[in-house]
């Protein structure tokens, strides 16, 4: 192909990209909404939560719906929280930078796609971290299908896919997710034990030690450090700000995953140059 059909064919899986990632984002409300409910995230379709009105799909279409309705049901006029567009253009975003990342390069004819399915792979990974925060602000909770489901997930992902750990074979790929799973439960789960030890109470949920564990087997034990070291740094900074605006007390609860969850996205796109600059800088 020639440069003209190679940025042509660029341009249309970058809008594929965002377009898909929005409507992704569109299940993913359905998702938080129905599982800390424990309802179908399948049946019955998506309804209003006022009227319970069944939505059609013309009514239906991610962010745009909502502008043309102006926030509001068609039938009742109940408001629609400004939520389900946050996430429908968070994902759209998301799963835009990705193929930003690992294509862009591609396309420019500066390196190539280690492997095609790691950006997939990444959409479902950022995804499930969406799901996970959102759930975990409204309702204190991690859902299991986001962090046991990335505990399984990640290590036969990175057998399938061993570019997610800078690895061309397979058991490669699979042996350092299994590290990075062990690394990031066991350290927050010490975390955790040793908190509870001197609090006398319970210091981190387990949902968030699990959580930790899916992020070390997608990413590697190098993010399970970063990402240890910057949700701590985010927490710390985000609390205090709350506590000196009024926003929460002292001794208010305050979830934690959206704080890890903030830290991998951070490690996704520029935590390997992070790393590798504060090694250098030990180093130095």
């Amino acid at each position: 192909m020639n440069d003209t059909e190679v940025r042509f064919f660029f341009l249309l899986f970058a809008v594929f990209s965002a377009l898909f990632g929005a409507c992704v984002g569109s299940f993913l409300n359905v998702c938080i909404h129905r599982i800390p409910r424990d309802e179908s995230v399948v049946t019955p379709r998506s309804h209003c939560p006022h009227c319970n009105t069944l939505i059609p799909w013309y009514l239906n279409i991610p962010v745009a719906s909502w502008l043309a309705l102006r926030g509001r049901c068609a039938s009742c006029k109940g408001p629609i929280a400004f939520r389900y567009t946050l996430v429908e253009l968070l994902t759209a975003a998301l799963f835009l930078a990705v193929f930003l990342k690992w294509a862009a390069p591609a396309a420019l004819g500066t390196t190539a796609i280690p492997h095609p399915a790691a950006i997939p792979v990444y959409w479902l990974f950022l995804a499930g971290l969406v799901l996970g925060t959102f759930v975990d602000f409204e309702h204190f909770i991690l859902p299991d299908s986001v962090t046991i489901g990335g505990m399984v997930a990640g290590p036969i992902l990175s057998a399938l896919v061993p570019s997610l750990h800078g690895r061309t074979v397979w058991w490669q790929g699979l042996l350092l997710s299994l590290i990075g799973l062990a690394v990031g439960f066991g350290l927050l789960y010490a975390v955790a034990w040793i908190g509870g030890r001197i609090f006398k109470k319970e210091a981190m949920g387990f949902g968030d030690v699990k959580l930790m564990g899916a992020i070390g087997a997608f990413l590697g034990w190098q993010a399970v450090l970063f990402t240890v070291f910057v949700s701590s740094l985010l927490g710390s900074v985000c609390g205090l700000l709350m506590i000196a605006f009024g926003g929460v007390k002292l001794q208010s609860r305050i979830p934690f995953g959206p704080y890890l969850s903030a830290a991998a996205l951070i490690w996704v796109f520029w935590g390997e140059v992070l790393f590798g600059a504060y090694l250098r800088l030990m180093r130095g």
